[in-house]
């Protein structure tokens, strides 16, 4: 395959391989794990909430969240051996297995088992299947002619707009303001709109430190509105133990055949999303987005999130990947060094050592969040743009690009849809990205190309012959 150098939206402050000063790199590194706070901890207070686990089990488990995606992103930005992209490549726990893991506690615990036994089989079921992307990741140079920009294009695109659905849900108020009756109420909008708005207008300026400040800045100035508002709520810090200790195996580890099968498809299809996360990062660092270098990258990437996850396994905590909302970051800081990465793990780590630090974090409402990550949704979608322009825009690549959107965009947009089917399929299908990019996968492999030489190549073919 030819040697395709990505074309980065905005010129980089600092690339990958470059070494920001200590402050620099802090400061961006704040804004990577300000955005990914909320969603590295969200599936873990889903799942020991559904467990009916106590304050102390579930903040460990919680704190692991946070320790593990602090070692993984080390891993991955460092690259340890064969294993890890290089790319500042930040990990955080996975939503797509929050839907099966939930399904497998339900039956679980109706069938009788306590919930350390439930959570000892969902800590298996994620320690067995972090194999799976291990071993895909060894034969990923086969595929060089499966994973065209046309495919990782259209998993990118979904990644952005599939996230902008969750970033609106944060902007009018999140989970707790459905369940309290306040969500989309004009407090949220006035919130995540000004945050928005200052995020927006640092991201676009020429000044060094407000473009690569943005995030925290927005971020700052809602929490400061928010204290003035008096919706600042510290209630959570109270309960949070002083240090979290890593105990391998806590919870023990349990298997089961039959309810292994879901877990190893979204595994599958979950590598496809990874390729999107990394084919974006990639391009949004200006580094190539095909070639020796890219698939060396990515294989070394999917290996890290299958070696990471079993990490994840053996902490007692839920299978992590590379996420995509820090791809924004970097278009909107204009910083791709790894060695942010470095910053962002430690910062990770130390708040899952000492919890009491991340309740600062949880304290702040979601539609700050919310209009903080919203624009980094959007860039990401472009990033996707950017990558389908260099893949040749025929009547074919326009059918697979329209029903892979509409298919990824369509269940994104109406979930319930999919209420009726086995919930193996419900599984897989439930994710937009997933279903767009398995689509684009499929079609591409199936439908027939178009040998013949396009008209006005042949017109071009006769002019020169005639000059």
């Amino acid at each position: 395959m030819g040697h395709i150098e990505s074309t980065a939206p905005s010129k980089l402050l600092y690339g990958l391989n470059d070494k920001p000063p200590l402050v620099d790199g802090l400061f961006v590194a704040m804004q990577h794990v300000c955005a990914i706070f909320i969603p590295i901890v969200t599936p873990g207070l889903l799942i020991t909430s559904a467990l009916g686990l106590d304050v102390k089990q579930s903040s460990y488990i919680l704190g692991m969240s946070l320790f593990v995606s602090g070692i993984a992103t080390f891993i991955q930005a460092r690259r340890v051996g064969p294993i890890g992209s290089g790319l500042l490549s930040i990990q955080g726990t996975s939503f797509a297995f929050v839907a099966p893991i939930l399904a497998v506690i339900g039956t679980s615990l109706e069938s009788g088992k306590t919930p350390e036994q439930t959570l000892a089989l969902v800590l298996g079921l994620c320690f067995f299947g972090s194999f799976i992307p291990i071993i895909l990741s060894r034969f990923l140079h086969l595929t060089q002619k499966i994973f065209t920009p046309l495919v990782t294009g259209t998993a990118v695109t979904l990644i952005g707009l599939c996230l902008i659905k969750v970033g609106m849900f944060y902007m009018a108020g999140g989970g707790a303001a459905k369940a309290n009756g306040t969500f989309g109420h004009l407090e949220n909008w006035a919130l995540s709109g000004t945050v928005f708005a200052i995020v927006a207008f640092c991201s676009a300026s020429s000044n060094k430190y407000l473009k690569m400040g943005s995030i925290i800045i927005g971020l700052l100035v809602g929490f400061m509105m928010s204290m003035v508002m008096g919706i600042i709520d510290f209630s959570k810090i109270g309960s949070l133990p002083l240090l979290n200790i890593p105990h391998p195996f806590r919870f023990g580890l349990d298997f089961d055949l039959g309810t292994f099968i879901p877990f190893a498809i979204i595994y599958i299809a979950l590598t496809l999303e990874v390729i999107g996360d990394i084919t974006a990062t990639s391009m949004v660092s200006g580094e190539p987005i095909v070639g020796t270098t890219f698939f060396k990258r990515m294989k070394g990437g999917i290996l890290g999130d299958g070696f990471n996850s079993l990490l994840a396994a053996i902490c007692a905590t839920f299978p992590v990947v590379t996420l995509a909302q820090n791809n924004g970051i970097i278009q909107l800081t204009g910083v791709g060094s790894r060695y942010v990465g470095f910053y962002v793990a430690a910062i990770l780590s130390f708040l899952g050592l000492f919890p009491l630090v991340g309740g600062v974090l949880l304290s702040i409402p979601t539609p700050v969040f919310g209009g903080a990550v919203m624009l980094m949704f959007g860039t990401v979608a472009v990033a996707g743009f950017n990558i389908l322009k260099t893949a040749p825009m025929d009547n074919r690549s326009f059918v697979i690009l329209a029903v892979s959107l509409s298919a990824g965009l369509g269940v994104t947009f109406i979930p319930e849809a999919l209420e009726e089917f086995p919930k193996l399929a419900h599984s897989i299908l439930e994710s937009g990205i997933a279903t767009g990019s398995l689509s684009a996968l499929m079609l591409n492999l199936i439908m027939p190309r178009d040998q013949r030489i396009p008209v006005e190549e042949l017109e071009e073919m006769a002019t020169a012959k005639v000059d």
